[in-house]
């Protein structure tokens, strides 16, 4: 078979040419289209369902969040299994799918069950799904280096214009916000002049929760004119929440003010984020989607930074302090370095043993050609160009170099002693 195909290219050496410079066209079109990244992506296919019910402790979680959901999310079609985690305040699900599954298609019928199963939670508790994101989707993250600006504001800046925009770029599943205060309004309630108006904290809330509303009215012609009438009642301050009457006592209404002090806050933090020992720091993680290209990502979400940054506060810039792209441009320009080298020494040597030019041209050619043609299966696999996909063709350059040396020596000791054995019978 081998010696039929041999035959067969070399009485037919254009259609072989035309078919290696057809390949290595493709080839070149998949470098350019290959999915770059530095890790390999080994993370199992799931969907995390995410349920908080914040002041809830654990066992509480278990049972009435948990427990339900894990119930209700089994027996979907391509689940392997389901896996349920409760901690303070908050329930994780972690649905996990068989490898070949479209991601899309399994948050679709993960929604699908989470509309039946919300009945059977409590008030309250609103189970979300996770980002489309993989474990190793944490491609970028940033501090805001703000000096002479408080944590809250910070935080602020982070939370309500950053995320926003970065969100926007393609390929981003997620910004997750790190670090600082997240402002809030906070009522603190005094237990003794509760007792003493003969209320409770239930008759506050509701009070406070009537009272941040908004509602609208209707509309209404005059002189050729329309007019739409609404109440705005959104809190706006401190002093409009402590004017809030809760209840009317004696004919005098009893306001937050009376039995409650208001002041604006951060919500209670489980932990901080501190950069370098040099303090408390606010930023961002940037998720990337599942199955999207790592390098484009990231270099998107650069621009869009740049872009970003005219409108931040005086004196706020972006502070990088992870970035994947480093190691992926390294990985990259390994493999290159790589087989330039291999590509030159081998060249060389079969040059200096043979004194042979054409032969070492063969080895020159065939190199790049089979790390081509290894892109294209790549691609054709849906593999990603990672550290050990990279590092693999590396090394497998190492045994192409080998093998065309064995080779072309071969074929030039065959055709020598052939050519010495026509000039004996010649004589």
């Amino acid at each position: 078979m081998i010696g039929k195909l041999i035959s067969f290219s070399l009485r037919n050496r254009m259609i072989v040419l035309l078919i290696a410079a057809g390949m290595f066209g493709w080839g070149l079109y998949s470098v350019t289209t290959s999915k770059v990244d530095a890790i390999p992506d080994l993370s199992e296919n799931q969907v995390i369902v995410f349920t908080e019910w914040m002041g809830r402790s654990p066992q509480i979680i278990e049972d009435q969040v948990t427990y339900p959901l894990v119930t209700n999310l089994q027996g979907m079609p391509k689940v392997k299994y389901v896996r349920g985690v409760s901690m303070f305040g908050m329930s994780f699900i972690y649905i996990i799918f068989d490898d070949q599954t479209d991601i899309y298609w399994a948050r679709a019928r993960v929604l699908e069950r989470l509309n039946y199963a919300n009945r059977l939670l409590p008030e309250g508790a609103i189970p979300t799904l996770g980002p489309d994101g993989t474990g190793v989707g944490h491609i970028l993250w940033y501090t805001l280096d703000a000096q002479g600006m408080d944590l809250g504001e910070q935080r602020a800046v982070q939370d309500w214009y950053v995320k926003f925009a970065l969100q926007n770029v393609p390929g981003v599943s997620e910004i997750a916000s790190f670090g600082g205060f997240q402002k809030q309004y906070q009522i603190t309630i005094d237990p003794n002049k509760l007792t003493y108006f003969n209320l409770s904290v239930p008759q506050v809330m509701a009070a406070v929760r009537a009272n941040n509303n908004e509602s609208g009215g209707r509309k209404f012609e005059m002189s050729d004119i329309g007019y739409i009438i609404k109440t705005t009642g959104y809190l706006q301050s401190l002093e409009e929440i402590e004017s809030i009457p809760i209840v009317t006592q004696n004919t005098i209404p009893v306001s937050v003010r009376d039995i409650a002090t208001v002041q604006m806050t951060g919500e209670s933090r489980l932990g901080i984020f501190d950069l370098n020992g040099e303090g408390e720091a606010v930023g961002g993680i940037v998720v990337m989607r599942y199955g999207e290209n790592a390098e484009e990502v990231i270099r998107n979400v650069k621009t869009k930074m740049e872009e970003v940054a005219k409108g931040l506060p005086k004196g706020v810039k972006f502070n990088i302090v992870y970035d994947r792209s480093g190691l992926i441009n390294e990985s990259v320009n390994s493999v290159k370095t790589t087989l330039i080298e291999e590509m030159l020494v081998a060249s060389a040597i079969v040059f200096l043993f043979l004194f042979h030019w054409r032969s070492a041209l063969i080895i020159i050619i065939q190199l790049p050609l089979s790390i081509a043609i290894g892109f294209i299966l790549l691609n054709a696999f849906g593999i990603t160009s990672n550290i050990m996909s990279l590092t693999g063709i590396a090394l497998s350059v190492g045994v192409i170099v080998d093998d065309a040396i064995v080779m072309v020596e071969n074929a030039y000791r065959h055709l020598a002693d052939a050519q010495l054995e026509e000039e004996r019978h010649g004589e």
